[in-house]
């Protein structure tokens, strides 16, 4: 037998004994099965590296401290007339070429970002520059969880068939809203940007997107926020309007650290058991890059090993909604995820919302 043929067979055995195993578990109706699939990734970064070392010329900190206490050694930023729409465009462009498709195949396009270039959107501007003419495209916020809402949102419209293949991208330049004299705060964000194509199927024995679940909590929204500060001016007619502006980012670490800890593996284990499915059906572990110890504790809790944990956060730091799509990207581009591994994403920040997905990956 050829090798491509006993790899073909070994993909629809065990994809056969993962249906087998998800049947006779329970499935949560309306938060399980979606009829789509995951079939390219793509990303972009600024090619402006900062290093922790340039941070201790700016602020009282060190190499040794951000990196043990955030896993983070360098993070990349978009300068001068640099666009945060064109890295995203970027990102989508290697996706399709990843996925064997143009801009012209795609009828939905939805960009997750909270530092669009354009407050009324960047999605009309990505789909323009991938070309994809006849698509409806639109943004989405939910900051660090972002990406994974998207997916299920795109999820949602290609099962139900209004759309036959879509990109999503994630994307976020929250250097722009960085105090550079806090040190707790400009030592995690970097820019970047990610992206997926994904396709609509026509059963569900195809389908990539076996299971979610997603929350907000509204009442802890204080500990991380991005807020808005107008000036005030002040009309002839004597009416004061503010002029728009917003302050730098605002995060309680300590409270941030303690919700993700907590809420993050218990919304994993419920996206299993939505898709019928337990931890050890888990191929792979892709965090919201926010903390390397956040990810340890996660996977010790899940019973994972930190083997199958997908971080690229050493060098990229915090990209919000870039994050998992592009170290998603990056793990399918070096071969480690392969055709038919299951996946736990999982998001997770300011909101406070939280949310994950289960995910198989590929044709």
């Amino acid at each position: 037998m050829k090798r491509h043929q006993y790899l073909s067979r070994c993909h629809a055995e065990a994809n056969q004994a993962l249906e087998t195993a998800m049947e006779a578990r329970k499935r949560v109706v309306g938060r399980s099965v979606l009829k789509c699939q995951p079939i390219g990734s793509g990303s972009a970064a600024p090619s402006d590296r900062v290093t922790n070392v340039d941070l201790e010329k700016q602020v009282n900190t060190s190499d040794e401290w951000i990196a043990q206490r955030t896993g983070i050694s360098n993070r990349h930023l978009l300068t001068g007339d640099g666009r945060l729409s064109s890295l995203g465009a970027q990102a989508a462009t290697n996706a399709l070429e990843n996925a064997g498709m143009s801009g012209e195949d795609i009828d939905l396009v939805i960009v997750a970002t909270s530092s669009p270039d354009d407050m009324f959107g960047d999605a009309t501007s990505v789909a323009n520059q991938i070309g994809a003419k006849k698509a409806v495209a639109f943004d989405l916020t939910a900051a660090c969880s972002g990406f994974m809402f998207a997916m299920i949102t795109a999820g949602q419209y290609l099962d139900t068939g209004f759309a036959k293949n879509a990109v999503v991208v994630g994307a976020d330049a929250l250097s722009r809203w960085v105090d550079w004299d806090d040190r707790n705060s400009c030592i995690l964000f970097g820019d970047g940007a990610g992206a997926v194509v994904m396709k609509s199927v026509s059963e569900e024995s195809q389908a990539g997107l076996l299971g979610f679940a997603m929350h907000s909590d509204g009442s802890k929204q204080e500990h991380l926020t991005l807020p808005y500060e107008g000036t005030l001016q002040t009309l002839n007619s004597g009416h004061q309007p503010t002029k728009g502006g917003y302050s730098p980012i605002s995060m309680n670490g300590k409270e941030v650290y303690k919700f993700a800890t907590t809420e993050v593996p218990k919304v994993i284990k419920e996206a299993l058991e939505n898709a019928g499915m337990v931890p050890e059906d888990i191929d792979h572990l892709l965090l919201h890059q926010a903390n390397i110890r956040i990810m340890e504790t996660v996977a010790k809790k899940l019973g994972l090993s930190m083997d199958q944990v997908i971080a690229n956060i050493d060098e990229y730091g915090n990209t919000s909604a870039g994050s998992m799509p592009l170290a998603l990207d990056e793990a399918v581009r070096s071969g480690r995820v392969k055709e038919g591994d299951v996946i736990a994403f999982a998001g997770f920040g300011a909101g406070l919302s939280w949310g994950a997905s289960i995910v198989r990956w590929g044709q």
